[in-house]
């Protein structure tokens, strides 16, 4: 009898299975748990999607629909797009706001029954996704620094610059839903910049080269500059600031490549005589009559610097001499430099031999750059240059610079930029 009982204790078949047994439900309650929230992630997945394209088609139209039109959209939509048959209770609420930008707000949630988790007390997982679509929320300040040189009255090219920015105009116009959305800056150039002789009284103008070139001498014959009456016995009297026609050169060096403040000294801006000053430039705006009787008072004359025409651009842009408007902080900016010229440069304040205005333009480029500043390069190149590796480089990218070969381009190019600057604040 004892020797059956020690064979019984010592016999270990078909121990396992009991222990199996004791395994096997805990492991399949792990298995059943995975199951269930994979479900739940992928259906989720499912309805983080429909809900993002909703967004996507709503915003077409946002705008234009009521709040009780919008919801029943967007329920049309997501209906049509969430066909998991599995998920219960399905809700999704919209809205729509048009502060900083516009925006189409959805939110949603369903239930998902559980099939292994009821076990542990839970019948249903709740499955919830939100999303945003954003749109309108970049405002664009616009600088256009356009030729005014003498070479752009030959083969139609002036005439076709203003055809080209009156539609670039109309363009961005188009693209502002408020006022403050669109801002433009025009600033013809020749060898100078006209801001305008009513600013005579100006803080921010220095007048020494001026009144040493615009005067009366008490010896007449020697009244063609300062230097030579004094130098010869005469008096040197300045003439009245009233008689500016104003026109500004390029500031000392390095201000002439900066926006730094013309506060005193050499940051001032020097006026000049120039006789053949172009049209007056104008600041920041959203006055498109007032942008478009600017364009139209163009007219070609003077000699090229392109340098002190992208400077004073990228000035308008940022501050004094000009009125900036203020930035809102519920918006984001896109700062824009379109450079249109058919030569090279001829003539600054110091120079009159192309490379040394162009070492002083490529300093300037790259400052603008540096400030996130976006720059286009328009060579209009009807004369037989070569093409300009300085408008080239100065580029933002290899894209934002146009060749162009005949005036007729100008107006096509003008609006393919404007496509993508409307295209940039509209954006998602």
């Amino acid at each position: 009898m004892f020797d059956r009982l020690a064979r019984f204790f010592r016999d270990h078949r078909g121990s396992i299975a009991p222990m199996l047994a004791f395994t096997a439900i805990p492991l399949m309650g792990g298995v059943g748990v995975a199951v269930d929230f994979s479900r739940a992630n992928a259906t989720k997945t499912q309805f983080q999607a429909a809900l993002d394209s909703t967004a996507l088609m709503l915003s077409k139209n946002a705008a234009n629909l009521s709040a009780t039109d919008l919801q029943t959209q967007a329920t049309k939509y997501f209906n049509a797009l969430f066909t998991n048959t599995q998920a219960q209770n399905v809700a999704i609420t919209t809205s729509y706001a048009s502060t900083g930008g516009s925006q189409v707000l959805l939110s949603g949630s369903a239930t998902l029954p559980t099939n292994f988790l009821g076990l542990l007390g839970y019948s249903q997982l709740t499955i919830t996704a939100s999303t945003t679509a954003t749109w309108g929320n970049t405002r664009l300040r616009v600088a256009l620094v356009l030729d005014n040189t003498g070479s752009m009255a030959s083969d139609d090219k002036m005439t076709a610059l203003k055809t080209a920015a009156h539609g670039l105009l109309s363009q961005l116009q188009a693209a502002a839903t408020k006022p403050e959305d669109v801002y433009v800056s025009i600033v013809p150039f020749n060898k100078d910049v006209n801001i305008d002789a009513t600013n005579n009284t100006a803080s921010w103008l220095r007048w020494d080269l001026w009144e040493a070139a615009n005067g009366s001498c008490t010896i007449s014959k020697y009244g063609s500059s300062q230097s030579k009456c004094t130098n010869n016995g005469g008096t040197w009297t300045p003439a009245a600031h009233s008689t500016w026609n104003g026109c500004l050169t390029d500031r000392d060096q390095n201000y002439d490549t900066t926006t730094d403040a013309p506060t005193a000294g050499a940051t001032l801006y020097p006026a000049e005589q120039y006789s053949s000053c172009p049209a007056s430039l104008m600041g920041l705006s959203n006055d498109w009559t007032a942008l478009s009787s600017k364009i139209d008072a163009m007219t070609p004359v003077g000699n090229t610097n392109q340098a002190i025409g992208l400077q004073m651009g990228w000035q308008s842009l940022t501050q004094s001499p000009f009125t900036v408007p203020a930035f809102d902080p519920d918006y984001k900016y896109s700062q824009v430099i379109i450079l249109l010229t058919d030569g090279l440069n001829t003539q600054d304040r110091w120079y009159s031999y192309q490379s040394s205005i162009d070492a002083r333009q490529e300093k300037t480029c790259a400052n603008i750059k540096a400030a996130n500043v976006t720059i286009y390069t328009v060579q209009v190149n009807t004369g037989g240059d070569p093409t300009s590796t300085l408008l080239q480089t100065c580029a933002s990218s290899a894209n934002k610079f146009f060749l162009l070969t005949s005036s007729t381009q100008i107006p096509t190019t003008f609006s393919q930029i404007g496509t993508a600057l409307t295209q940039l604040r509209l954006s998602m």
